[in-house]
């Protein structure tokens, strides 16, 4: 056994003082629709619903003596130390930015009571991780990064220690999601060439990817935060050091839209409670259903800190990729009855969801603001082939992302 294993193995043992392994379940209907062993690693159940506060015990268990922690995080990573600092009865300074949903800072703070306090700072992670970083240096605390430490990543990597042993051995395949690296480099160094991994990244925060492609860590011009578990700019030095090897084909790029529909399936068909970056791994598997056939399957599911107010955006960014919701800008004559016909065209399953329209005055043409729900997606095909044979002109704007912004 490597040194590093005997490190992440120790750091699994000492857990279990602060908190039960979490389960490892066959899910049977995930495991019927791919014909394969499909098990999901629940982390989502932690005493802080994600793995992170894996890392955070091992890095701090590591620093005996030491009365001050400093971290910056948007979420999961604020919660593991959090809950840290109280259990240890240690002083945590948590920065996090200034836009952070008010659900993660209260929780941040019921899982740290007085032992914590939080600093609001800058509108960017970049800027919040600067301040968190120069206070630190200040008072003489010690900075918890989320994942670009060597103790961090070994403790993330008790999540596969508990994995070999609730299986009763090692799974063809481990899917896993990616924002910094460091549970997927801690899991990856674990199961070594004894289990194939899968790497899964947001579209909006493919750093893993970049670095493959660059042959080291490089800065994304540009994050969408949607998948916030995961949505990071930069995957970490010491994290890449350890993944550098893997094949850019083991690295899965998924959209934000897409991993929306795993949410909703999720929720309504298992009752599971995912976060954007929880669901990267069940959603990635469609992707390798080819060659998983008839083998076991884990599939990390890394977080449910979701915040329910997000739940009609989540639905809207499913519906609208399974095609089954679009947005159109119709050019409606303003004359009595052009509506009435437009009404006419639309089917039995087609439901109006949006409609903004105005008459103005002096004009021949007004333009509609027209969102529809249907069925199945080729519903549209038949509304498209309606509405040209009417004579109405109309643009489809559902994938116009600048346009949405403004009126979606």
């Amino acid at each position: 056994m490597s040194d590093f294993m005997t490190r992440a193995r120790a750091a699994e043992q000492a857990m279990r003082d602060v908190f039960p392994a979490t389960p490892l379940q066959r899910n049977d209907h995930l495991s019927a629709r791919y014909g394969a062993d499909i098990w999901l690693k629940r982390e989502d159940l932690s005493p802080v619903r994600s793995y992170k506060i894996r890392g955070a015990f091992n890095a701090m268990r590591k620093q005996p003596g030491q009365g001050l922690f400093v971290c910056a995080s948007a979420g999961n990573h604020a919660q593991g130390v959090a809950y840290m600092c109280r259990h240890m009865g240690v002083r945590g300074v948590i920065f996090m930015p200034v836009t952070t949903p008010q659900q993660k800072i209260q929780k941040t703070r019921m899982f740290g009571g007085d032992q914590i306090e939080i600093h609001l700072t800058g509108d960017y992670f970049d800027q919040t991780l600067a301040a968190a970083q120069a206070w630190c240096a200040q008072e003489g605390g010690h900075f918890l990064s989320p994942f670009d430490d060597a103790d961090v990543i070994e403790g993330q990597a008790s999540l596969a220690v508990e994995i070999e042993e609730q299986l009763g051995g090692v799974p063809d395949h481990v899917v896993l999601p990616v924002g910094g690296g460091g549970m997927s480099a801690g899991v990856a160094t674990w199961f070594g060439d004894r289990s194939h991994c899968i790497f899964v990244e947001p579209e909006g925060g493919a750093c893993l990817r970049a670095a493959l492609a660059a042959g080291h860590p490089v800065t994304l011009d540009h994050v969408d935060n949607f998948v916030d578990g995961a949505a990071v700019g930069r995957i970490g030095e010491k994290t890449f050091e350890l993944l550098r090897s893997r094949h850019m084909s083991d690295v899965l790029v998924m959209s934000e839209d897409r991993i929306c529909t795993t949410i909703i399936e999720m929720l309504n068909v298992e009752g599971i409670v995912l976060e954007p970056a929880g669901a990267l791994s069940v959603e990635a598997v469609g992707d390798v259903q080819s060659f998983i056939r008839g083998k076991t399957v884990v599939c990390v599911t890394s977080g449910g800190n979701f915040d329910f107010e997000r739940l009609p955006e989540v639905k809207e960014r499913a519906q609208r990729y399974l095609g089954v919701k679009k947005y159109f800008l119709l050019r409606l004559p303003q004359r009595p009855g052009a509506l009435k016909e437009f009404l006419n065209i639309l089917g039995p399953d087609d439901d109006i969801a949006r409609f903004e329209y105005m008459k103005k005055s002096a004009r021949n043409f007004g333009s509609v603001l027209i969102g529809i729900e249907t069925s199945k997606p080729e519903n549209f095909e038949r509304l498209y082939a309606h509405l040209d044979e009417a004579g109405f002109t109309y643009t489809d704007i559902t994938r116009n992302e600048t346009l949405a912004q403004f009126v979606i």
